[in-house]
């Protein structure tokens, strides 16, 4: 039928509009910013950076892959790789990121950096009152900036977090059993050959 859709768009309009009288669920119209709407949990504005324990230092997981900085469509991220390594909160020595920039005025909030990057580590933010009088430095945010707590993840994104977080626990014990493992070859490997080496030197 020739215009049934904008029928059905008008219909819907007038059911927002009359239904708003009547109805909270209805009312659209939300008085900013004395009132604010809740934030659904896939929602996304800017990319930030998740650490792990108290320190945001030790604690980021970003490793300056700059793979994240590679695919960036806009080019608004900017990296600098560390020249040394530090250790991590669990204490593994890794390259860090010496510099991590981004220009929320460039980001589209696309989120394939989240996609991309291999260690979990960057993640899309709720904010979205991020309005500044300084146009370029203002939006330009850096580590410090980005940096938020992995607590900070759980509470917007529970969800989501939760199945990183079960996977990150899935690897982490992997890791781990292989470690013993290989320990424990050595291990019987040592005791194999200390009985060879004392016979050896009783026949001699």
């Amino acid at each position: 039928m020739l215009g049934e859709g904008i029928i059905k768009g008008m219909a819907e309009t007038a059911k927002n509009f009359f239904g708003s009288y009547v109805s909270a669920d209805r009312l659209t119209t939300v008085p900013y910013p004395e009132e604010r709407i809740p934030q659904i949990e896939n929602a996304r504005q800017f990319p930030f950076l998740i650490f792990d324990g108290d320190d945001p230092h030790q604690g980021l997981r970003c490793v300056a892959c700059q793979i994240c900085e590679k695919e960036c469509p806009p080019k608004c991220i900017y990296i600098e790789k560390s020249k040394d390594k530090k250790p991590d909160y669990m204490g593994k020595a890794q390259f860090y990121p010496a510099r991590f920039d981004i220009d929320i005025a460039v980001c589209m909030s696309c989120q394939i950096c989240v996609e991309v990057c291999p260690f979990d580590s960057i993640k899309m933010n709720t904010a979205y009152e991020l309005s500044t009088s300084d146009r370029f430095g203002g939006l330009l945010v850096h580590v410090d900036q980005l940096a938020q707590s992995n607590a900070h993840y759980r509470a917007i994104h529970p969800t989501e977090a939760a199945d990183v977080d079960a996977r990150l626990a899935a690897e982490k014990a992997k890791a781990a059993a292989k470690v013993k493992a290989d320990a424990e070859a050595k291990a019987k490997v040592a005791a194999a050959a200390k009985p060879a080496s004392l016979a050896v030197g009783t026949a001699a």
